[in-house]
């Protein structure tokens, strides 16, 4: 397929192709050239342009289609007129198979569509095809897939201005955030708001899109202050902003935030505001990771029995929609809080069939259903985390330590500052109570290392602030 969205190079506008096209119709019609010639044209100038040999003027096919009994467009490009209004139609309705079922039931839609929109050129649907496909992946984990459909979307969209482009580069942003990428998540998202910015194309849904979807790996990588400016500035985009899912993005996104500087009433408030929306829109996944992040509120306040209702409640949305990396990623969380409630067997009864398979060190080949370095890299080092906490609380040290160095190992690939320094304590304390203290020495280096200036060793420049 070309960029123009022609298959195979043959493009449906082609002089050859419209020249069959006039044929076939004058045959179903039982029309003679002369007949469909005339009045304005001559019988010779339809057989030169049923052979092909001439590009007929938008006067001819008109006149062509009027005598032929089918639109202009229809003549002119082969598809009917309502195919693409159709299409959208039927996207619409893939879209919210995907808010309200299986990934995997909606993926099987927008390829179908997709094929659609290839077959008769319909070049913005295939672009919206594949973003709902891309959507579909990565809700099931599959994160290759994923980036690949993202960035065919860019391709088929390239000559389009960028703002129609952010949802693709968002969520090839996203796939990379989730593979554990997070350092290429913010170059993505940091290089398309300079772009943005240097071309004066201040679009207020594609930047709030792009700061929205930067606080997440910003956080991960310990880039609290930019995380914050970038919150603040989405809060200052909103009320300029129409569409309310991306306004429920933003209020889960800057909840986050608030989450880091202790204003857990106010994190409260904003996941509530997004909760409604998201129940308002019937979108069950992103319901879900309100849920989650309620119970991660409430997990940092103390209240460890909401907080495992919260998570048990994302869980079951997750596991109901098939939504695999996200229910995997839940349950690293729901046992964290399951271990501080001192059921430390039944925590570590959900962690460890998410990373087993063959071995335990997070290899990016596993496949679906296990956490590791190409896939939920950041909750994988979470897993091996609590994993060595548990046996270092039943007397485990040799386990504790090959799990908290699995850990250290993922983590570091994925440059998760605010973890790796905490990881890094804990290693440390575990060697020097066993008697390593160089060991643990060289631990409380590196973690310091990761926590003295976070952010600043992986990210240039922040952003330009765009004009409000």
């Amino acid at each position: 397929m070309t960029r123009n969205g022609s298959v195979h190079g043959v493009r449906p506008d082609d002089p050859a192709e419209i020249g069959r096209r006039v044929q076939r119709l004058r045959g179903e019609r039982g029309l003679t050239q002369r007949q469909l010639a005339e009045p304005a044209y001559t019988p010779a100038y339809v057989s030169t342009l049923e052979s092909g040999k001439v590009r007929p003027s938008e006067a001819a096919l008109r006149h062509l289609a009027d005598r032929l009994g089918v639109s202009y467009e229809e003549l002119a490009t082969g598809r009917p007129a309502e195919l693409a209004a159709e299409l959208r139609l039927r996207l619409t309705d893939a879209r919210r198979a995907l808010a309200t079922g299986a990934p995997e039931d909606a993926a099987a839609l927008f390829r179908a569509l997709h094929e659609e929109a290839v077959a008769h050129a319909l070049a913005e649907e295939q672009a919206a095809a594949l973003l709902g496909l891309g959507d579909c992946l990565l809700e099931s984990g599959e994160l290759t897939g994923a980036r690949d459909c993202f960035a065919a979307v860019e391709r088929l969209l390239a000559d389009e201005p960028l703002p129609r482009r952010v949802p693709a580069i968002r969520g090839r942003a996203t796939a990379h955030l989730l593979t554990g990428e997070l350092r290429y998540a913010c170059y993505l998202l940091e290089s398309t708001l300079d772009e943005l910015d240097a071309a004066g194309l201040h679009d207020p849904d594609a930047l709030l899109l792009l700061y929205t979807a930067s606080i997440a790996p910003y956080m991960d990588m310990g880039a609290h202050a930019r995380a914050a400016h970038a919150a603040e500035l989405a809060l200052a985009l909103a009320p300029r902003v129409s569409d309310p899912a991306l306004v429920a993005g933003m209020h889960r996104g800057v909840a986050r935030t608030l989450i880091a500087e202790g204003r857990i009433a106010e994190a409260d408030a904003s996941l509530a505001k997004a909760q409604e929306l998201y129940r308002q829109l019937h979108i069950r996944t992103e319901l879900a990771h309100c849920h989650w992040m309620r119970g991660y509120v409430h997990a940092q306040d103390g209240d460890l029995e909401q907080a495992e209702s919260e998570l048990r409640t994302a869980r079951s949305i997750l596991a109901s929609k098939r939504a695999a990396l996200f229910t995997e990623q839940v349950e690293v969380e729901l046992a964290d809080v399951l271990r501080r409630r001192g059921r430390a067997a039944e925590a570590e009864a959900l962690l460890r069939p998410l990373l087993t398979n063959g071995d335990e060190t997070g290899d990016a080949g596993r496949g679906p259903g296990v956490l590791g370095a190409g896939r939920g890299a950041v909750h994988a080092g979470g897993a091996h985390r609590l994993l060595g906490l548990i046996a270092e609380e039943r007397g485990d040290t040799e386990g504790a330590e090959e799990h908290y160095c699995a850990a250290l190992s993922l983590l570091e690939r994925s440059s998760a500052a605010g973890d790796l320094a905490d990881l890094c304590r804990l290693l440390g304390d575990l060697l020097r109570r066993t008697g390593r203290v160089e060991a643990a020495m060289d631990a409380y280096r590196t973690g310091l290392g990761h926590r003295a200036a976070p952010g600043t060793t992986t990210l240039g420049p922040a952003p330009a602030t765009p004009p409000m």
